[in-house]
């Protein structure tokens, strides 16, 4: 059997990956079967197996190759000197994807998993790996103002990054329901919120009292 380039071999994967999350964004996790896949696909039973054993085997993927573009994502708001202007950075670039309509199956996919992880251990791990990047990252850049004075004290770092994800992960839910609303008006208002963990006049001057 002749040998195929490392490009090749990618491209197959890829175009495996990307029949699956067409499947899965139109019918769901249960009611794609393997079959589907390949189908949609264009390849052999036998080449897809090559890449994939089972469907959780593709679930994992997708969930491994979104973490990969969340992480360049996120690298956004690491390059800010000012931790709130970080998290405005981080808010931008999510609200970008979010009304980016190539990502519409991906947004899909990525509620499929949510639900999927009530009763998958294995995708349950995935879903909150994912969570746990973006979570890490907000904390750190809170803790990081807290310790500078950029930030309220009062205020847990891990309540706020937990806030924010679930704010958009409920915007991520609305644009899946095809609810009409105006994502800049929404993200307005995250922007608020943002600048509300500034710190007072009040709280810079017991600072400096203390």
């Amino acid at each position: 059997m002749p040998k195929i380039s490392d490009k090749k071999r990618e491209d197959r994967r890829q175009q495996i990956l990307e029949a699956a999350l067409a499947c899965f964004s139109e019918d769901g996790f249960h009611q794609t079967g393997m079959a589907a896949i390949v189908k949609r696909s264009g390849l052999s039973h036998g080449a897809v197996y090559l890449y994939f054993q089972s469907k959780d085997d593709l679930i994992e993927a997708l969930a491994d190759d979104r973490h990969r573009r969340e992480a360049i994502l996120n690298s956004v708001a690491q390059g800010s000197g000012d931790p709130i202007e970080g998290l405005h950075a981080l808010a931008r670039v999510y609200a970008q994807w979010l009304t980016d309509p190539m990502g519409e199956a991906r947004r899909r996919v990525g509620i499929h998993g949510w639900a999927e992880a009530l009763r998958n251990r294995r995708v349950r791990i995935s879903v909150v790996e994912g969570i746990d990047m973006p979570r890490a990252l907000i904390v750190a850049l809170v803790e990081r103002g807290q310790h500078d004075g950029l930030i309220r004290r009062d205020i847990g770092a891990d309540a706020i990054a937990r806030m924010l994800i679930a704010i958009f992960q409920g915007f991520v839910l609305q644009k899946c329901w095809g609810e009409d609303f105006d994502v800049a008006a929404c993200m307005a208002t995250v922007t608020t919120v943002i600048d509300g963990f500034r710190p007072t006049t009040a709280d810079m001057k017991r600072r400096t009292r203390t």
